[in-house]
């Protein structure tokens, strides 16, 4: 997530001590430039000094690291992937073209020339809900069975006809789906999250993660809890008051307290009212205990 100003300025002290945190916690791996990293509200020698610094700090700690190269506009996201190859990331994600929906052809096309130029470095595509293009099951499994050289996708999951939907899929390649149904796509053989539960508490989201690799059955339980939490605390921001994903990601980490996270997110955007956090940080004590910050 990047912490920004008042002055509507990137704040890379912040952001520096926000990785520190990161890499301390000891989670799975790290990756730049998502939804909450406002990958589409920064200019590149913004883009370039995130990169940067989150690929230093990474390399140091031997942590994996992924790249958000994501852009609305197909040629700014090429440009960003071929800057940041250099920096050796474990994997590259990019969203597909934003203004005008692709036809399927024009998805591959996409894909392939983006895998090509991403190469040896592996190509994750992001469609999430809010995506102006969201594939189905019966696509991502002709992307798959055509060879298409991605080796990981994030998306919204789905009930137990997606996951029978997409078992072709994910026996070829990485799925990842949202941080609090992380339990139920494991049980469905998804393999991780790029996590919003991270958000809050990233210490309880990795422990969490690690106890569905030996105790599937008591991390589901506590999943239902987690869901619990989200649509009686969070869901509400959408639903009722129009608050984007952002800024959803933020007022988390803000409500964890770990960080130097703080509820603003840039203009144009709302940023939920920091007199929201002592209402939702009290339900996350009562509703899911595991993540209040120690």
């Amino acid at each position: 997530m990047v912490p920004v100003s008042a002055d509507n300025s990137i704040d890379f002290a912040a952001l520096s001590e926000e990785i520190d945190y990161l890499l301390a916690s000891k989670v799975s791996g790290i990756y730049s430039n998502g939804t909450a990293g406002e990958f589409y509200n920064q200019n590149e020698n913004e883009f370039d000094r995130i990169s940067q610094l989150l690929a230093e700090k990474c390399e140091g700690a031997s942590m994996p690291f992924q790249i958000g190269c994501s852009h609305m506009s197909p040629q700014i996201s090429l440009e960003r992937l071929e800057r940041v190859k250099a920096l050796k990331p474990s994997a590259v994600q990019v969203i597909l073209p934003d203004w005008m929906p692709l036809d399927f052809r024009e998805v591959i096309d996409f894909l392939e020339k983006m895998a090509a130029y991403a190469s040896p470095v592996g190509l994750v595509l992001y469609n999430p809900p809010h995506a102006k293009q969201v594939l189905n099951p019966r696509q991502w499994e002709r992307l798959v069975s055509e060879g298409m050289p991605i080796v990981g996708c994030k998306v919204a999951g789905g009930d137990s006809q997606w996951y029978k939907e997409m078992e072709g899929v994910i026996e070829k390649i990485a799925v990842f789906v949202p941080g609090h149904r992380l339990a139920t796509g494991i049980s469905h053989g998804a393999q991780g999250s790029y996590s919003n539960l991270a958000c809050l508490n990233p210490i309880a989201a990795q422990r969490w993660y690690e106890n569905m690799m030996i105790d599937l059955k008591s991390a589901l339980v506590l999943e239902k809890r987690i869901i619990g939490f989200f649509e009686e605390a969070i869901l509400p921001f959408i639903i009722n008051k129009g608050y984007s994903n952002t800024a959803l990601d933020k007022f988390l980490a803000a409500v964890g307290g770990w960080g130097p996270i703080t509820t603003r997110v840039r203009w144009p955007y709302r940023s939920i009212p920091n007199q929201e956090i002592p209402k939702v940080r009290e339900k996350v004590n009562k509703l899911i205990p595991e993540f209040i910050n120690e």
